[in-house]
C-alpha cells in the first residue's frame, strides 16, 4: 500500500513536470491551471491502473497448484469508471494438492481454500465438500471425524447446482 502511494505521488510529479515542459515548449501559451490538472490526471490514472492490475499481478504470483475458483467484481459510486468495466476486488483460490479423500467416504473431500482481497489480509479456510449431496462445510473448531471418516459437528450448507468451489473440489481426483 505504501509503495502504491509513492507511485501515485511520483506519477503526479511526472504529470506536472510533463505539462510544465509542454507549457515551456509552447511559449507559455497554456493556462497555468493545466499543470495541477495534469498532475491530478496522472495520479488518477496511476491509481486506476494499480486497482485494475491488482488481480493479474496477484494471480501471476500464485504458487503452482493454487487455482482461482471464483472472482468478485464490484462497481461503486466513488469509482464511476467501474460501471464501465467492473473491478475485481477479491477472489477465491483452491489449493488443489491439498484435496484429500477417504476410501470409506468416496464423496467426501477435504481441501484448503484461500481468500484473497484487495487491501485485505490473506485468509485460509479448511473446507469439506460432499460431492454426492452438493453440500459443503467450513472445518472450524468443534469438528471431529468418526471411525468411518464421517464429519461430526459440521454446519453443512447446501449450495446451488453450479457452485464454482464445490465443482472445483469435486473435479480434483
Amino acid at each position: 500500500m505504501f509503495l502504491e502511494l509513492i507511485a501515485v505521488i511520483f506519477a503526479g510529479m511526472a504529470g506536472a513536470g510533463l505539462m510544465a515542459i509542454i507549457s515551456k515548449v509552447s511559449g507559455e501559451r497554456l493556462p497555468k491551471w493545466m499543470t495541477p490538472v495534469a498532475a491530478g490526471g496522472a495520479m488518477l490514472a496511476a491509481t486506476i491502473s494499480s486497482e485494475y492490475s491488482w488481480f493479474s499481478r496477484t494471480t501471476a504470483t500464485l504458487p503452482e497448484g493454487l487455482v482461482v475458483v471464483e472472482t468478485v467484481e464490484s462497481s461503486v459510486m466513488y469509482r464511476p469508471w467501474t460501471y464501465v468495466v467492473p473491478m475485481t476486488e477479491r477472489f477465491l483460490a483452491l489449493d488443489e494438492p491439498s484435496v484429500q479423500t477417504n476410501p470409506s467416504q468416496p464423496d467426501l473431500r477435504l481441501a484448503q481454500v484461500y481468500f484473497y482481497g484487495r487491501w485485505a489480509p490473506l485468509n485460509r479456510l479448511n473446507v469439506a465438500a460432499d460431492c454426492g449431496t452438493g453440500r459443503r462445510a467450513a472445518l472450524t473448531d468443534g469438528i471431529s471425524f468418526d471411525d468411518r471418516g464421517a464429519i461430526e459437528g459440521a454446519k453443512w450448507v447446501t449450495v446451488p447446482a453450479k457452485d464454482p468451489l464445490l465443482d472445483a473440489i469435486c473435479e480434483v481426483s
